[in-house]
């Protein structure tokens, strides 16, 4: 059983209070990019608990992605982000339709040629332990992304090529390109601040967390549970009414439901084959958007795919998408070719029906590639056993392509080397669609396992796309070509976007929908 250290407060009987964590969704006025703002009701405004609450207001975080690295830079952008995002503010945050808005950054504007940004900082905001956070700051941070060693932004960051600071407020980034993305792109997802003092010891950081976001860690215990309270000196703590929050890594899906019921947890994340059971305990089950995609991994620069190129459309006409959905989302997920949920800014409803799902064109294609039928077999290698691995291998046996699946418990290390030749992968996506695309099209993707390959005209639609303003008519159009293009690499045959799906006592309020993002703002906790 998994020890959890909480505050004396976590152990009371909950009193009225109001919890909103994230930023910006219906909790505040915000002064955005373009000289907008957002802006919608929650509470008074004033900073106050709304009358009745004693201080004591606790999320209790049952979560199936807890951190095992705390320092943002090693943790990269993947789920477990949504935790440390606790601890830590970024330049820019995302609204409800995905768009960037304030953050630790008060505004920014662009060059004329649109290669560089120039961020505005909040003044007199410091770290929670007292650092200042100044323009020298954010650019420490950067820097120390594109260079550490353990880094997992390096990849992430290379649009930028030079800083700059003028004063302690202003900072420019600057990439060799027009590129209208980098406020999204220095957003949560990649770019969570820590202290330059605590930052300077990265090894202790790692499990000691220190940033400038709506919590401080109190406690933690590596890999099982951490406790946080509010932090007074948030930039945005007139809008953070939660007093402790504590986070918990769940034994087991199988006992999320049963801790919910109990008490011991308030809110989960859900599995979705758990979604009926909690159904049944009279429990809030919901979903939020989000850019959660799996996809099929094939390594062209490899065999048997180098020398029998028919193989890849041998395998795309095989896919049966909607049974990903049936058996692994149990309804809640989405089929999709593509690495975005249909209906998002850069999915492409020309490309719909790509690869559609055919055995006789696989049938066709595997003989094209010269093997007869159950000729061929092919090593699957995965982290650990998955039943979407054991749907692959049936689809494909179907068509008559045997498929051995080999479990390596390294299998990251062969993974990211691009040694391997057929793998699946699932991603979180990224907050800016371009990066998105790049980190599964580009030359240099983490989820290109055929890099360096890159699909023609690829490069040049990226960089149109990047070049278009996100309040211009042409930005989701230039978005869908450069998707479209991306979709013909052989690389990637995606499978089922999901969205992230929750659970939570009914004494808890609505969350916003913020795209790939869990956003507390305007969220609160009635009495039990």
């Amino acid at each position: 059983m998994i020890r959890v250290k909480r505050p004396p407060t976590a152990r009371r009987k909950w009193r009225r209070g109001v919890i909103p964590l994230a930023l910006l969704a219906t909790g505040m006025l915000v002064v955005s990019a373009c000289g907008g703002s957002s802006s919608s009701g929650s509470g008074d405004g004033s900073g106050s608990a709304p009358a009745g609450s004693a201080g004591n207001a606790t999320l209790k975080w049952a979560t199936t992605y807890f951190p095992s690295h705390w320092d943002p830079v090693v943790g990269g952008s993947g789920a477990t982000f949504r935790i440390t995002s606790l601890v830590y503010e970024s330049l820019t945050r995302t609204d409800s339709k995905g768009n960037a808005v304030p953050g630790l950054a008060k505004s920014w504007d662009f060059s004329a040629d649109g290669t560089s940004v120039t961020f505005h900082l909040r003044p007199n905001l410091t770290f929670s332990d007292g650092a200042p956070i100044n323009a020298a700051a954010i650019k420490g941070e950067i820097i120390r992304a594109q260079t550490q060693k353990n880094s997992a932004q390096v990849a992430n960051l290379d649009a930028i090529k030079s800083i700059t600071t003028s004063g302690d407020l202003d900072l420019t980034v600057t990439a060799d390109h027009p590129d209208y993305q980098l406020p999204l792109l220095l957003g949560e997802r990649v770019l969570q601040v820590a202290s330059p003092l605590a930052s300077a010891d990265a090894a202790t950081l790692d499990q000691k967390p220190v940033g400038a976001g709506p919590f401080i860690v109190t406690d933690l215990i590596p890999g099982q549970s951490a406790t946080l309270k509010k932090n007074p000196d948030y930039w945005d703590a007139a809008n953070i009414h939660i007093d402790h929050v504590s986070v918990s890594v769940a034994p087991d899906a199988s006992t999320i439901v049963a801790g919910l019921k109990t008490g011991v947890y308030n809110f989960a994340d859900l599995p979705p084959a758990q979604a009926i059971e909690a159904k049944g305990a009279d429990l809030d089950v919901f979903a939020l958007p989000g850019f959660n995609a799996s996809s099929i991994n094939i390594n062209i620069n490899k065999e048997p795919f180098k020398s029998h190129p028919k193989l890849v459309d041998a395998i795309r006409y095989a896919i049966n998408r909607q049974q990903f959905v049936d058996q692994l989302t149990f309804g809640y997920g989405k089929a999709t070719n593509q690495p975005f949920p249909p209906g998002y800014v850069a999915y492409d409803p020309k490309s719909a029906d790509l690869f559609a799902y055919d055995q006789d064109k696989s049938k066709k294609a595997l003989a094209e590639a010269g093997y007869k039928p159950n000729e061929l077999t092919l090593s699957l290698t995965i982290s650990a056993a998955s039943p979407q691995a054991e749907i692959v291998q049936s689809q494909l046996a179907a068509v008559g392509i045997k498929v051995d699946i080999a479990i390596d418990k390294n299998w990251a290390t062969p993974y990211f080397a691009k040694d391997l030749a057929f793998s699946i992968y699932g991603t979180t996506g990224r907050d800016a669609p371009v990066q998105t695309l790049t980190v599964h099209f580009g030359k240099g993707g983490v989820i290109n396992l055929s890099s360096p390959f890159v699909p023609d005209g690829f490069e040049a639609a990226v960089k149109k796309a990047e070049a278009t303003k996100p309040d211009s008519p042409d930005y989701a159009a230039n978005l869908q070509a450069a998707t479209r293009i991306g979709l013909t690499s052989p690389a990637n045959i995606f499978t089922v976007s999901s969205p992230n799906l929750f659970a939570k006592s009914k004494s808890i309020s609505k969350l916003p929908e913020n795209p790939g993002h869990v956003d507390w703002t305007g969220v609160t906790i009635s009495d039990s």
